[in-house]
């Protein structure tokens, strides 16, 4: 096996979107990626467009002893020094009204988005320093949250759950981990023009609720997300966040990239929650008079 000889860094979720703009960005700035796929396809891909500067990782986050072997791989491509970054990126987002959902797709979000990051952490973490038998500077944590992690939304409860576990767990890490000198840095996106709204376009999705007196207010919610989901910030933009939170001297603990920010960030912040719960739910006709009318 090539031992790496530059920085490295692991970036989970890295066929598409956010995952595959990091990698793009830190490589352009000299890293050595450890790409996290599921399909062999991805890894051809991967491997064809970055060539020797990144190596996939067949992973599965949900699997210890996927993630493990995973681990022991980039171990042996170190050749003993420590990794320099950790990007915990791979997640699903689970839609639907909670009140109608199944249970198991619940469990599947949380299993991903959530425990997959413990699983990733306890495969990689010794890498970035804990481990003190390795040498070099400990590297850094960067768990990839969202708006939905502060701002829970109708239709998307599942994912907002599973990102505002991920902030406290991210916090606890940054904590614990101090003690190794490692890092932990949260980014929480708003829209990104990825390919997931390719799928939000889903008519079997949103039509399993078409009996729920939801049906109205869901499909209102798919306008919102298939008009400005596409015109959200590049993924690039929050691979070059990646970076800066892998090399700034002294990064910021959270970074919310967000587009329209005064108005999708800022102003609902700041404003009373119960005054903004009260707009948001008139808007999307979820008031008892709605359904009177309906």
């Amino acid at each position: 096996m090539t031992l790496i000889t530059k920085s490295a860094a692991v970036v989970t979720g890295a066929s598409t979107g956010i995952g595959h703009a990091t990698t793009h960005v830190l490589i352009e700035n000299g890293f050595h990626v450890f790409a996290g796929v599921r399909k062999d396809e991805d890894a051809g891909r991967l491997s064809q467009e970055f060539g020797d500067s990144v190596t996939p990782l067949k992973m599965e986050v949900t699997d210890s002893t996927s993630m493990n072997a995973a681990g022991e791989q980039v171990r042996a491509a170190l050749g003993g020094k420590t990794l320099q970054g950790l990007v915990c990126n791979a997640g699903v987002a689970v839609t639907g009204p909670i009140l109608h959902l199944d249970v198991e797709d619940f469990q599947r979000q949380m299993d991903i988005n959530v425990t997959g990051v413990v699983r990733t952490v306890q495969a990689f973490g010794p890498l970035l320093g804990a481990d003190k038998s390795l040498t070099g500077k400990p590297g850094r944590v960067v768990t990839m949250s969202s708006v939905a992690g502060k701002m829970g939304m109708p239709f998307v409860g599942p994912y907002a759950a599973s990102k505002h576990a991920l902030e406290g767990l991210s916090k606890s890490l940054r904590k614990e981990l101090a003690l190794y000198g490692i890092g932990v840095h949260i980014i929480g996106p708003g829209a990104v023009a990825t390919p997931i709204w390719d799928k939000a376009d889903d008519a079997e999705e949103i039509e399993k609720y078409r009996d729920t007196d939801y049906i109205k207010s869901m499909k209102r919610v798919l306008t919102w997300m298939l008009d400005r989901g596409p015109k959200g910030l590049p993924a690039r933009q929050i691979g070059e966040r990646v970076h800066h939170c892998l090399t700034a001297p002294s990064p910021k603990n959270r970074y919310a990239e967000v587009p329209q920010r005064f108005e999708n960030w800022t102003m609902p912040r700041l404003l009373p929650e119960k005054f903004v719960d009260k707009q948001i739910i008139k808007r999307l006709g979820l008031r008892p008079e709605d359904l009177k009318r309906d």
